[in-house]
């Protein structure tokens, strides 16, 4: 009988080449790649249709032989992930932000965006790109570094998911940017969309 395990994951893209499901169990660095084929429905619509950025409630299900298997899945929310690399270009909060935090010799910077009535609708970090190989964002696409701290803050600050977050490597500056929208399919999130040319899909 194969070993199971039952815990909370986040849906993740993934290395490029990767193939099948990308899972990260919750506040762990630890991802595991399952196999997308082989499911019955309803499990196998569950499965077609997760997105980067779902988390989900899932048994996970290891053969002698083989990738392992989600026996049981449920998505808890429908909070979205995008990841632009090589962005031609960044916002000017994006760089007052990391302009604060270096500083102030932070490596990570942060700040609360507002619509133009002075609502909070987003938060903003930005992560120094660092040396000696470490690839931050990455580490963020393939679960080897977590976001779920990141999104945490935003339900202290009381806001409910689903939200929409954008992971982005502008190519020309020494940052890496983290923006979470509060809302998925709100302005922001379609402002940020419609920038750096990401559409959902």
């Amino acid at each position: 009988m194969p070993a199971t395990e039952t815990g909370t994951y986040r849906v993740l893209p993934g290395p490029p080449d990767s193939e099948g499901l990308v899972l990260l169990e919750r506040w762990s660095e630890d991802p595991v790649t399952v196999r997308t084929d082989g499911y019955a429905d309803p499990l196998a619509a569950t499965v077609a249709g997760l997105e980067p950025g779902n988390l989900v409630d899932a048994t996970l299900a290891w053969p002698p032989e083989g990738p392992p298997a989600v026996t049981d899945l449920s998505v808890a929310t429908r909070t979205l992930f995008a990841f632009v690399d090589g962005a031609d270009h960044v916002f000017e909060k994006a760089r007052e932000t990391f302009e604060a935090g270096q500083r102030e010799r932070a490596a990570i910077a942060s700040t609360t965006t507002y619509t133009t009535d002075g609502e909070p609708n987003g938060a903003l970090y930005t992560i120094a790109k660092q040396g000696g190989g470490t690839d931050v964002f990455a580490q963020f696409r393939d679960g080897r570094r977590t976001l779920e701290p990141m999104i945490e803050k935003l339900g202290e600050g009381g806001a409910e998911p689903p939200h929409e977050v954008f992971v982005i490597r502008p190519a020309e500056e020494p940052f890496v940017v983290v923006y979470l929208a509060l809302d998925r399919e709100g302005l922001l999130a379609d402002t940020i969309r419609d920038e750096f040319d990401c559409p959902r899909v």
